[in-house]
């Protein structure tokens, strides 16, 4: 499933630069895209389908970026405690900010709203 994402994700990104294919986000605003049950408090949710990481960072603190690594825009494939890009090992903390490089930019932010147990993309 990782792999097709990744393919999608570099077709998604060339197809942007030209200006005429929306992010998969933009099309999932409005909706749920998550479940607050699915966000362990310190630690994240990798959403592949809608190319989101949704995070925890502190209890009921919910958080939402792109899944796109800021350096080649691979998928991020793991959350733990922080935000793995494993294609050249760049880390990012809970709130999207570089802790280890090659990337230097942080993570692309999406506000989300908590309704009940849904965590919906605004």
């Amino acid at each position: 499933m990782l792999a097709g994402a990744g393919a999608t994700g570099a077709v998604a990104l060339t197809a942007g630069a030209c200006g005429t294919a929306p992010k998969p986000q933009d099309t999932l605003r409005g909706r749920v895209v998550a479940q607050t049950t699915d966000v362990p408090e310190g630690g994240g949710l990798l959403v592949v389908d809608a190319k989101l990481v949704i995070t925890q960072p502190t209890p009921g603190e919910y958080r939402a970026f792109g899944a796109s690594c800021t350096h080649g825009g691979c998928t991020i494939q793991e959350v733990t405690t922080d935000i793995h890009c494993l294609c050249h090992h760049s880390r990012f903390d809970l709130n999207g900010e570089v802790l280890q490089g090659p990337a230097v930019d942080p993570l692309e932010p999406f506000e989300v709203r908590v309704e009940g147990t849904d965590i919906i993309l605004v």
